[in-house]
């Protein structure tokens, strides 16, 4: 390895980064309740919902069941039905 490039980070480590990646797109979600699922999926081709289900799908590789209700409710901070309530137009 030259002086020049940096260490590049350990298996656990990317784990980690990647981790905390996601809790910040989560964070930031969250705190933008005005901007709308479907605006998400024009603009960037992914939604909450969908992101939800990739967390989903990621637990069920795993080996972890988690269903449909409780992924929403890791990735809108609240049941999806009190978030549709509070900020679906």
């Amino acid at each position: 390895m030259s002086q020049d490039s940096p260490p590049q980070p350990t298996p656990q480590q990317t784990l980690e980064l990647e981790a905390a990646a996601f809790r910040s797109l989560v964070a930031h979600l969250r705190g933008r309740e005005d901007v709308q699922n479907i605006d998400l999926m024009n603009l960037a081709g992914f939604c909450r919902n969908c992101l939800s289900r990739w967390y989903q799908e990621a637990a069920t590789a795993q080996g972890v069941a988690l269903d449909t209700d409780q992924a929403r409710e890791i990735v809108y901070g609240m049941p999806y039905s009190e978030w549709k309530a509070k900020h679906q137009r």
